[in-house]
């Protein structure tokens, strides 16, 4: 198993989040060598000069978070971003055209990016919103995107937000089912990205046992602060690497909650 830093994606996505946030932000994803930072599209060409020569690489999202933008948007801005420096795509699918099955549109869509990505050299994840879709759409995506061969199938953008009856608006995000669901109806080489309420070391580790080999977080530091191995059951134990690679760490950061 890789280093447990090297599942994360450490997420700066909040709509809130200020230049300085970012890159505060940035300098944490440093010091603990995550897999990506996770940033806004506009601040990607900043991204990539900080990050450069680091060990982490730039992710950024695409139609984010309601995946409504054309086609052509999405592809100009796949485009643009991956010129300044983006390595790794999040894209959210046309999630009324899911729910609505027009799966031609939907298969467009995704193959539009998929091809920007594959021309470029960049890893496509392709977000679901899973909050929003019954089964049989999750199930639907994953053949999709099986069929496409995208990089990975990813349960959320982490603002989701759902309305309920007392008038309150929840996400639940990552949910194990869904992930086991996902890992049972993708291809073996198509990877799992978990993202979404996954504010501790438990949630990680329970995400990567059903499957997830790249986890969305904002609370990168209370996760890998807690790093340590756990036993499941009956004696069954989820044999984890949770070293980090790097100095011992000891900071903490803010939880700007979504992702």
């Amino acid at each position: 198993m890789k280093p447990l830093n090297k599942y994360i994606d450490h997420s700066l996505l909040h709509p809130t989040m200020t230049d300085q946030e970012m890159e505060e932000g940035l300098q944490v994803a440093i010091k603990y060598q995550t897999a990506t930072v996770c940033i806004k599209p506009y601040y990607v060409k900043r991204a990539a000069e900080l990050l450069k020569g680091s060990g982490v690489d730039v992710c950024t999202v695409i139609g984010f978070p309601h995946g409504s933008n054309t086609t052509s948007i999405k592809v100009a801005e796949t485009a643009e971003c991956i010129q300044l420096g983006a390595t790794e795509i999040d894209m959210v699918v046309n999630i009324g055209k899911v729910l609505g099955g027009d799966w031609e549109y939907v298969i467009s869509d995704i193959k539009a990016v998929l091809d920007v990505c594959r021309s470029k050299g960049a890893i496509l994840k392709v977000i679901f919103e899973n909050d929003f879709l019954e089964n049989a759409h999750k199930i639907k995506l994953c053949q999709i995107c099986s069929s496409l061969n995208v990089d990975f199938v990813k349960t959320s953008t982490g603002y989701g937000y759902v309305k309920q009856s007392d008038g309150r608006f929840l996400t639940k995000g990552a949910t194990i089912e869904d992930l086991q669901l996902m890992r049972k109806h993708s291809a073996p080489q198509v990877q799992i990205k978990a993202a979404g309420g996954i504010r501790n070391l438990n949630d990680m580790l329970a995400a990567i046992e059903v499957g997830a080999t790249r986890i969305g977080a904002t609370a990168t530091v209370a996760i890998l602060e807690g790093q340590g191995k756990r036993e499941e059951g009956e004696g069954k134990r989820l044999k984890i690497r949770t070293e980090v690679s790097g100095d011992e760490r000891s900071d903490n950061s803010n939880d700007q909650g979504g992702y």
